[in-house]
């Protein structure tokens, strides 16, 4: 099963994405994509580290390459989060494709019994993009359309309220 856990920042999303997958029997799998930069990036991994501590989440770092990550069998799976994921490939040396992208949540989607995925919902910033933020922000867009059509559920996170677009809730 696929769940696509959109919102806008901190808006909540990565908490109820936490307590969905508190909702489902087994293993649980944190897959943390923030690559500690600089000291904000730090604080942000500090905060969803204490946000997760005792919940029983084991954490695989994984900041590029997820089609070649491994997960414990029929564990189910947080992955936070995809906005963080697509720009550590787009961006990297090597300048990782989308397709690569949306091939590693397949891959992850066969390793596991529930993937749960955190994303950020863009373009309603009021703003005008150009040049690589316009791109990046327009393969997001592309990648989110993507995961919600072949997600069973999508939940829109606003102000900490689920609203479900697609699917139910347990």
């Amino acid at each position: 099963m696929l769940t696509l856990i959109v919102g806008g920042a901190a808006s909540g999303k990565s908490e109820f994405a936490e307590n969905l997958v508190l909702t489902l029997p087994g293993r649980r799998v944190y897959v943390a994509t923030m690559e500690p930069y600089d000291g904000e990036c730090l604080a942000r991994i500090d905060k969803h580290r204490r946000q997760r501590a005792g919940k029983g989440f084991a954490t695989l770092e994984c900041y590029r390459d997820l089609g070649g990550l491994k997960v414990p069998a029929r564990a189910n799976v947080l992955l936070e989060c995809m906005s963080n994921l697509l720009a550590n490939e787009l961006y990297s040396p090597q300048g990782g494709a989308t397709a690569a992208v949306l091939e590693g949540v397949t891959c992850l989607c066969a390793q596991c019994v529930h993937l749960t995925i955190v994303t950020n919902e863009v373009f309603s910033g009021g703003r005008d993009y150009e040049g690589d933020t316009l791109r990046y922000l327009r393969e997001l867009g592309m990648v989110n359309r993507i995961l919600a059509a072949r997600a069973d559920r999508v939940v829109e996170v606003v102000c900490g309220c689920p609203n479900v677009l697609k699917g139910r809730l347990p």
